[in-house]
């Protein structure tokens, strides 16, 4: 059957309701007999609640109730003392926010205090090796490296990152008969689910998630945090429904963070450009309570052919809230690393670093020794470089201005492994001949309601506008976290194959039916189109199939996993990002004035939110070059810039010319619809891209992000 929705560049089939305000995110519903709750953080690092005082609180007018005895709740951190700056240490329950915000400011507590330690880089604290990062090595790298003709050697670190999606945590808490409801801004509702019925020791069937819509999240909403279980709690305490969200300042206290890291990544090469040896240790910041890990040293192992490998992961625990996950999580730290010391390298080899990368393309995964399932990098290289103009690029740093102005142009490499899970879905078609698909998914911007619906269309072999996707509630069939690029991979597949069965149900009872204008003919050689089954001339529909059984709709549940296949290939997404800057050598400000970036991804199902989704990673990539990072007080580890108005961000004027392709391919190998993983790819390279770019316009090779203009003067 011929495509008629995937591939086109479809409008988000939910945008009118988001630009006119008809789409109601999780604080906005109107629930009957709401009240509100407001969170009193604590303001120690280490120690314990020695006395509360919540009696000014309690004689507010409106405020209700005062809850401050945690000790029956299960969360990820301790109850009974305190283990970060800002843990929530009471809820004030009221009538209005501005009683409950008011009678929060009311509750005293006073402290006793223990050494607390919050500096990444206190020397006295010991780092580790978690269970889950092992050191990794193959062949002799240090041997590699004390041989080889030309070395480089690094020393890079990384700022915090705080999330800061435009909706703030959110969450509505309602218990009717002994079960739960949650309206809860989460990028997994199941997950939430689960954490707050292990949290309150109740039955994970006696909690349901709703999560519609959701104002981005970038990684923010996976783990489900203090204030949805505090609402749930409190909604229990006081029997009546309780609406909990976090102030910024909340945020940056209450959520997790992309954790500051300090790299050394060192490359040995032939004077050929041959990279014989890479040595890479890296260490990241971690709390005491719990350990967070991700994937730093992921493409370091695998992204080039470099038979003297060897990586170190450690972690350093302080008394600081737990790192999360945030967009490209490890992957991009330990990308900016590598592609920074490749950017270096080629610079000491006077070899194009294009040309450099080029030079050490893998033939397998030197990691798994698998085949790689899809591999055109080449492709992106080659595509990136012609559309950017890299021909134009001077190779001797600081010879190409513009005015007083210096401009430079660098590139990286971006890769990201394709996530795969397993998913279920319910697919629905009506007697009216529209159909719905079902999924606990979620959708905090790339367009999931959009192109997993475009999936479903094609495969039941109706128009788009007849199919709806429904996702945003845990009651739906199971789906995983909407993270790590796994959700077009593994919900649109399990559409996908729960569609094609579906439409193989009609088919058959099509055929079986005596009745219809197919009864007899070949199941295989029926083909679907516009709601229409036809073969050799006689026709049947949706509609006259259900009408003929009497049946208001007809549905099928059905379930894809990726099985064994990373066990057979390597999978992964490739990219070649490249960016140009200028830098005022007065003032050490850098500003993007373009980026473009060629990327397999495998099979494109919309590719109006695709260009989209990659626009959207080249600014977070921006923020992270240029402007992000969290700042702590040292002897608390109190955050000082927890506002938008202190915590920079790019704005429109940061993000001029921003520009992507796809390369036409597709990975059969990895899911039946053939697509690779986008959301986090997009983001890894650009940042090591803009920084090369600066080292081409100045000379000067930084490597601490972001990078601050005093670093250039």
């Amino acid at each position: 059957m011929a495509t008629t929705a995937v591939g086109q560049p479809l409008s988000r089939v939910d945008a009118r309701r988001k630009v006119t305000g008809t789409a109601t995110y999780s604080a906005e519903h109107r629930i009957e007999g709401l009240l509100y709750g407001v969170i009193v953080n604590g303001t120690v690092a280490r120690g314990t609640v020695s006395r509360i005082s919540v009696d000014a609180a309690l004689g507010h007018p409106g405020v209700l109730r005062v809850l401050t005895d945690f000790g029956k709740l299960q969360l990820a951190h301790p109850v009974d003392r305190l283990a970060f700056y800002g843990q929530p240490i009471a809820v004030v329950v009221a009538e209005t926010l501005e009683a409950a915000t008011h009678g929060a400011s009311l509750v005293e507590a006073t402290y006793e205090r223990q050494d607390a330690v919050t500096d990444f880089d206190d020397p006295d604290i010991p780092s580790q090796t978690p269970e889950d990062e092992p050191d990794y090595s193959r062949g002799d790298p240090a041997g590699a490296l004390a041989s080889a003709q030309v070395k480089v050697d690094l020393e890079l670190t990384s700022a915090r990152e705080n999330h800061n999606p435009i909706e703030l945590p959110s969450t509505i808490a309602r218990w009717q008969d002994g079960r739960l409801t949650l309206w809860d801004k989460t990028q997994w509702s199941q997950g939430a689910a689960r954490t707050v019925a292990g949290a309150l020791g109740i039955a994970v069937t006696d909690v349901r998630v709703h999560n519609e819509f959701l104002g981005g999240g970038f990684g923010s909403g996976i783990q489900t945090y203090d204030h949805v279980v505090l609402a749930a709690f409190a909604a229990r305490e006081v029997n009546r429904p309780v609406k909990v969200v976090l102030t910024r300042r909340q945020f940056y206290y209450g959520t997790g963070f992309r954790p500051a890291s300090r790299h050394r990544m060192a490359l040995g090469s032939t004077a050929a450009g041959r990279v014989s040896a890479l040595v890479y240790e890296v260490r990241i910041e971690n709390a005491r309570y719990r350990t967070y890990t991700d994937g730093l040293t992921d493409l370091p192992k695998f992204l080039y052919g470099v038979p003297n490998t060897s990586t170190a992961y450690r972690i350093t625990p302080i008394d600081v809230h737990s790192p999360a996950s945030m967009r490209g999580p490890g992957v991009v730290l330990g990308n900016f690393a590598l592609e920074t010391a490749m950017d270096q390298l080629a610079h000491e080899l006077a070899v194009d670093p294009v040309e450099l990368r080029l030079r050490n393309e893998p033939t397998q995964d030197e990691v798994s020794q698998l085949p790689f399932s899809t591999r055109k990098l080449r492709e992106c290289y080659q595509t990136g470089a012609r559309r950017f103009g890299w021909s134009r690029r001077r190779a001797e740093p600081g010879t190409r201005t513009d005015g007083d102005l210096l401009i430079g142009m660098g590139m990286a490499t971006a890769s990201y492994h394709n996530n795969r899970r397993d998913s279920s879905a319910r697919a629905r078609i009506h007697a009216d001949g529209t159909a719905e698909v079902f999924a606990a998914s979620a959708d905090m911007g790339p367009g999931t309601t959009t192109s997993v619906m475009q999936v479903a269309a094609d495969a039941l072999g109706l128009p788009a506008s007849a199919v709806t996707f429904r996702l945003g509630d845990s009651s739906y069939p199971t789906a995983p976290l909407h993270a790590a690029a796994c959700t077009m991979a593994s919900v649109g597949s399990a559409a996908h194959t729960t569609c094609n069965a579906l439409k193989a149900e009609f088919i058959r009872r099509a055929v079986a039916d005596p009745n219809s204008p197919l009864h007899g003919a070949n199941p295989a050689d029926v083909q679907v189109r516009d709601g229409q089954l036809e073969t050799s001339g006689a026709r049947d529909t949706y509609r006259d199939i259900l009408r003929r059984a009497g049946l208001p709709s007809l549905d099928i549940t059905g379930n894809w996993g990726p099985g064994d296949a990373d066990s057979r290939i390597s999978t992964y997404g490739y990219g070649a990002v490249f960016a140009e800057v200028s830098v005022d050598p007065l003032l050490g400000l850098v500003r993007v004035r373009r980026i473009f970036a060629a990327y397999d991804v495998g099979r494109v199902i919309s590719p109006k939110l695709a260009h989209s989704q990659a626009i959207g990673g080249m600014v977070g990539g921006i923020g992270m070059a240029l402007l992000e990072g969290t700042v702590t007080d040292r002897r608390d580890g109190r955050i000082v810039n927890a506002s938008l108005a202190d915590y920079l961000v790019p704005v429109n004027a940061d993000v001029l010319d921003l520009d992507a392709a796809f390369i036409n391919t597709e990975d059969p190998q990895a899911d039946p619809i053939g697509v690779k993983g986008l959301g986090e790819i997009t983001i890894v390279g650009v940042a090591p891209a803009i920084g090369n770019a600066v080292f081409n316009a100045t000379g000067k090779r930084l490597t601490d992000l972001p990078i601050r203009p005093e670093a250039l003067l």
